[in-house]
């Protein structure tokens, strides 16, 4: 069963929405930040990158970073540009892109699930980014920032969400990306109930996006049960603050990668290397490769199709991805990029860029070559999260993203 928790979301006024709303912490830099706040004092993201608001130092102690997201969140409070709902609600949370749209509920998930795997993941985390996310959680004195999850399709589930749309809704905005952002409040107890009892009946949620923020609310409750004198699961520490999307109305996009150097081979001896594990087609128009076990690969201002020639005997959730065939088969053993996390001669695009970025960036000279794949699909995320594996980095990226600020937990 999924256990999910109505909560008293700090959220902002209506009129003020649009403004707090900002894109996650962990797309944009502390650069990227400082532009897309620019003048906007309400902009979400003086609470999410706060060092925004500090003196550019290198010097600049972790500490005085979260104080400063602590200062910025209560100054948004006391302000009247967020308030605090009187009684426990979900939220309905409706994204449009283009012509792709997907309605995902807020909730609090339960920290003791994703403990014992009834919420399952799929990547690593990294330690530093995980102990920075505790921190901030744990000073902050709330999660301000969802996880992204999905669960199998439900009927009743969509039915009961088709119900509450036909409400007006309490948001609705259109971000600067041109992405459509609108919500509803579910306060009332009988809906709240038979939310309740549906995703009783789901047996598993698989978080899709947000493992560091699941993995630091996950430690900051274990620290604060330590130390409360009446621990319960009914604290609000012991949930932590999703959002919930049914598994068909998911995009995943492709996860595409970049290299600045040949690891001293000549293009030609490169290209005859390859073509030992994959049929190489010249003249590419697609770009964007249509079929698993294809590649693109954009070199010398030529986009050429790379196939996998290879079998993959056994049914390996995780070695039969495009992401594992590309890195067991080209990058580790020709550009030797041993660990793709670690190794700064490699960067990942997310697929919203578009294959005109890679381009860029190789006809700039800042890379080499660079490499479409397609995208990974929820089927294949949901099996290697079933058999407890996870994936190669950077193996999905989904949008349209998760706004932050609209919806904040307290803890």
């Amino acid at each position: 069963m999924a256990r999910i928790t109505p909560f008293r979301a700090l959220r902002p006024y209506r009129q003020h929405a649009q403004a707090v709303a900002a894109p996650p912490y962990d797309v944009v830099n502390v650069e990227e930040a400082r532009a897309l706040a620019g003048d906007n004092p309400l902009s979400f993201l003086h609470v999410e990158k706060s060092e925004l608001d500090l003196p550019e130092s290198p010097h600049v102690e972790e500490q005085v970073i979260f104080q400063t997201a602590k200062k910025n969140l209560l100054k948004l409070r006391d302000e009247k540009i967020l308030f605090q709902d009187p009684g426990p609600c979900f939220y309905i949370y409706s994204q449009q892109m283009g012509g792709h749209r997907q309605y995902g509920i807020v909730t609090g998930a339960s920290v003791r699930e994703y403990e014992t795997g009834l919420i399952k993941k799929h990547e690593h985390t990294r330690a530093d980014k995980e102990l920075e996310r505790i921190n901030h959680v744990d000073t902050v004195n709330a999660q301000t920032g969802p996880v992204f999850i999905t669960y199998r399709k439900s009927k009743l589930i969509d039915d009961i969400v088709a119900g509450i749309i036909r409400s007006p809704s309490e948001y609705a905005f259109v971000a600067s990306d041109g992405v459509t952002h609108e919500a509803w409040v579910v306060s009332d107890g009988d809906t709240i109930g038979q939310l309740t009892a549906a995703f009783a009946k789901v047996q598993t949620l698989y978080i899709a996006d947000g493992h560091h923020r699941a993995a630091a609310a996950a430690s900051v409750a274990r620290m604060r049960r330590e130390k409360d004198p009446d621990p319960s699961e009914a604290k609000d520490y012991e949930t932590f603050l999703a959002v919930l999307f049914p598994h068909d109305q998911l995009r995943i996009m492709d996860y595409n990668r970049v290299v600045k150097d040949l690891n001293g081979l000549q293009p030609r001896d490169f290209l005859t290397r390859i073509s030992q594990d994959f049929e190489i087609t010249e003249g590419f128009a697609d770009r964007s490769p249509k079929r698993m076990h294809d590649f693109g690969m954009y070199l010398e201002g030529k986009w050429r199709r790379l196939t996998f020639k290879g079998e993959l005997a056994a049914k390996d959730p995780v070695r039969s991805l495009d992401v594992s065939i590309l890195q067991e088969y080209l990058l580790g053993p020709l550009l030797d990029i041993a660990d793709p996390r670690t190794d700064k001669r490699i960067d990942f695009i997310g697929g919203i860029r578009g294959m005109e970025e890679l381009e860029r960036l190789v006809d700039s000279g800042r890379f080499t070559v660079a490499f479409s794949l397609c995208p990974t699909t929820l089927p294949e995320l949901m099996d290697v999260a079933n058999a407890g594996l996870v994936m190669p980095p950077k193996s999905t990226w989904f949008e349209p993203k998760l706004r932050s600020g609209l919806f904040v937990h307290l803890i």
